[in-house]
């Protein structure tokens, strides 16, 4: 058995032998260190190789010195691309590459220096005129922008602690002077409206008070149509920002008593934002109630509940609206069919909640039944 065996191996080292060095012949081998624009090794970083000729790529992977190396590329033209791996290992970002680079037979050398790089590009070596042009404008154009935020940013600073102590118009003032600055920007028209809005409600001349609700309303209209017309805006909270732009909107048209455009606007900012539509139904139906409009806040409210069946002060206020439609038999109030149970269901949902003990009289003043999530039944005493 053991001679066995021995000729076995044997004969396996024999055959890995003869194989003929073709590898060695017909592929080179690359290798390089990769730093980043502070001079530090991108570790874990990766190194792809695109053969222009045939489209065979090969990913090598950075070591914890920045280093990579592999055996057996084809010789070539390859277009070779430095990836950085972020630290949550979720996405690679593209570094740098170099287009062309020749993977002959044997060693190819092949560093990236980010560092250097940035320093041959800042002082325009091997760019072409139209390139270093290029080059030259988008940094000045960055530049530009760096200085435009930072003036900006103060200008917001300044008006929102002035608005923190009640001085609304210093804040109006301080962002006024913003949009002299740079009239496209939406958050200074958003933050101009809400203290427009909030100094509205402070004034005793009427006049005056209208006035500053229709500043608010051109200042948050503007805010909505920047937003709707930025066509690069890659921020997630975009539809989040519109309907909230829509809200306040919304607000200052009722404060003002134009309920009708205020309703239009709660439907926008719904529209602009559906997972958060809810709110601005509940808003809607606010404003509605407060102006006596019952059918319109019944509906209003449904909607609310539609789109977020456990928000329980929308049973509630659809109750007391509904109570708003009873009737007087005799000495007996007759409230429309629903409403026990849209403030039973309040009291599902928060057997404790701020209208809790109100629900519990209204149930008893239409001689409904009063129950809790504790088990808890009350008959109510009939009259």
């Amino acid at each position: 058995m053991k001679k066995q065996l021995g000729f076995i191996l044997f004969a396996v080292l024999a055959l890995a032998l003869c194989v003929p060095p073709v590898f060695a012949q017909a592929s080179g081998s690359v290798k390089g260190i990769c730093k980043d624009p502070e001079g530090k090794p991108i570790a874990s970083g990766i190194v792809e190789f695109d053969n222009l000729d045939n489209g065979q790529k090969y990913n090598l992977k950075t070591n914890g010195k920045g280093e990579y190396f592999s055996l057996g590329l084809s010789p070539g033209k390859y277009k070779v691309t430095l990836y950085k791996t972020p630290d949550d290992q979720k996405a690679v970002k593209e570094t740098f590459h170099v287009n062309g680079f020749q993977v002959q037979l044997g060693e190819n050398n092949l560093d990236f220096d980010l560092q250097k790089e940035q320093q041959n590009a800042a002082k325009g070596q091997g760019l072409t005129p139209e390139q270093l042009k290029q080059m030259q404008e988008q940094q000045a154009k960055q530049q530009k922008e760096t200085t435009t935020v930072k003036a900006l940013n103060e200008k917001l600073n300044a008006a929102k602690t002035a608005a923190d102590s009640g001085d609304f118009d210093t804040a109006i003032a301080s962002l006024n002077e913003a949009n002299q600055v740079d009239p496209s920007r939406d958050l200074v028209w958003f933050k101009l409206g809400d203290y427009y809005r909030l100094s509205a409600v402070k004034q005793t001349d009427t006049a005056e008070k209208q006035k500053r609700f229709d500043s608010a309303v051109a200042a948050y209209q503007k805010a909505i149509d920047l937003k709707k017309g930025a066509t690069n805006d890659k921020d997630p909270n975009a539809a989040a920002n519109l309907a909230a732009y829509y809200n306040n909107m919304a607000e200052a048209y009722a404060k003002a008593g134009k309920t009708d455009d205020a309703i239009k606007t709660y439907e926008m900012a719904a529209q602009a934002d559906p997972p958060h539509a809810a709110g601005y139904y509940f808003n809607e139906g606010a404003v509605l109630t407060n102006s006596g409009k019952v059918d319109p806040a019944l509906a209003a409210f449904d909607k609310v509940i539609a789109t977020d069946p456990n928000r329980a002060d929308a049973y509630y206020w659809k109750g007391v609206n509904m109570i708003g439609k009873a009737t007087l038999q005799g000495d007996k109030m007759v409230a429309p069919p629903g409403t026990a149970e849209a403030f039973q269901k309040y009291l599902d949902l928060q057997p404790t909640g701020t209208y809790a003990d109100a629900a519990k009289q209204m149930l008893t003043s239409i001689g409904g039944s009063v129950q809790t999530s504790f088990g808890s039944k009350k008959k109510a005493s009939k009259k």
